[in-house]
């Protein structure tokens, strides 16, 4: 029986690119964990700026102002790095609803959004050296009617205090959200698709 021979052709691999150091420009613990599920290695500087709202700014003007400024001033000091930056507001009928200073402001907002819709705005910025990638992502979310005991249990937890619209959707604010319209994480604070694609915009491949 003749042998038979085949032939068998060799091809150099593809390299897979490289992604540049990451530098997270916040100090939200959120923004954190959700990098983290990514996988990434990741250095977090978070960005000092005045974060006050211009006259009459409009909420998506103002995350893409504001996330834009992060990554600008994070990008001064390490420009080799893939910066990523971000802001999120809540808004209810037109008002921007920031961080509760205290658990009296975060009791108004609740029962603002109590029994309503909302939009959760979050500006994603994107800087590697002296290229910008940006965008802002919207997200409809829907409260249930909320008692007052109920307000007051939540205020009681404390985890609105350091949240836009004074919940995190990620806790025990998830029993406020009976359904949402949009991208889930970026009424955490960061829409991961997002930056995924905006890194890759600027040709740095993350996942």
């Amino acid at each position: 029986m003749e042998g038979v021979s085949a032939e068998v052709s060799y091809q150099e691999p593809v390299p897979v690119p490289q992604a540049p150091p990451v530098v997270l420009a916040s100090g939200s613990p959120r923004r954190r964990e959700l990098l983290e599920a990514l996988g990434l290695v990741f250095e977090v500087r978070p960005a000092e700026i005045d974060e006050t709202p211009q006259p009459a700014e409009e909420p998506r003007r103002l995350v893409e102002r504001l996330s834009a400024s992060k990554a600008a001033h994070v990008a001064q000091s390490r420009p080799e790095a893939l910066v990523v930056a971000a802001d999120t507001v809540v808004v209810r009928h037109g008002v921007i609803l920031g961080k509760p200073k205290d658990a009296t402001e975060n009791r108004r907002f609740l029962e603002l959004l109590a029994g309503g819709d909302h939009d959760v705005f979050t500006g994603h910025c994107l800087r590697l050296g002296d290229r910008v990638a940006s965008t802002v992502c919207r997200t409809r979310v829907s409260f249930r009617e909320l008692s007052g005991p109920e307000m007051d249990r939540y205020v009681a937890t404390g985890e609105g205090l350091d949240k836009a619209g004074g919940y995190a959707i990620q806790g025990h604010g998830a029993a406020l959200v009976p359904r949402l319209d949009g991208c889930y994480f970026n009424v955490v604070g960061l829409s991961l698709a997002a930056v995924v694609e905006l890194a890759a915009d600027l040709g740095a491949v993350l996942v």
